[in-house]
């Protein structure tokens, strides 16, 4: 399959998944966190390996080479716990244009059913990605792991 195809296939898996509750370690349909909505998404279409970090500082380790400046759908953007590059990355969504991203947000910790979060206000959802704070740079996860 040509990376246009993957980039395809795998917007069409996220699209699928959104309005699924966010749920905190959540790595599959009744819920997912961010790391395991992007994981659901990257596997769907064979480009991550069944096993291994997926976090959100795994998966940023792992196409780490594949920084990009202009984004396309498909591209992984990670955010940072605070400003300065030492901070762990903490976040993880998937480029849907350049100017928004898909993602699980909104919970953290305390999402642990799907109660709690419809009442955070916490599902996979699109948002625009530009001006949140401590964006850790946009990668792309096609061409293989770096």
């Amino acid at each position: 399959m040509d990376e246009r195809h993957e980039r395809e296939l795998m917007m069409r898996v996220a699209w699928h998944y959104l309005g699924t509750p966010y749920i905190w370690a959540g790595d599959d349909p009744g819920g997912f966190d961010c790391s395991g909505f992007a994981v659901e998404c990257l596997q769907a279409v064979g480009l991550l390996p069944r096993k291994g970090d997926w976090t959100a500082a795994g998966l940023l380790d792992l196409f780490r080479k594949g920084r990009v400046f202009t984004a396309e759908a498909g591209d992984l953007v990670f955010w940072r716990a605070a400003g300065d590059d030492a901070s762990p990355v903490v976040h993880v969504e998937i480029m849907v244009d350049a100017l928004r991203s898909i993602g699980a947000s909104g919970g953290g910790s305390a999402n642990t059913t799907v109660a709690e979060a419809w009442r955070r206000n916490a599902y996979i959802k699109v948002r625009p990605y530009a001006g949140r704070p401590f964006c850790a740079g946009i990668y792309s996860p096609f061409g293989g792991a770096k």
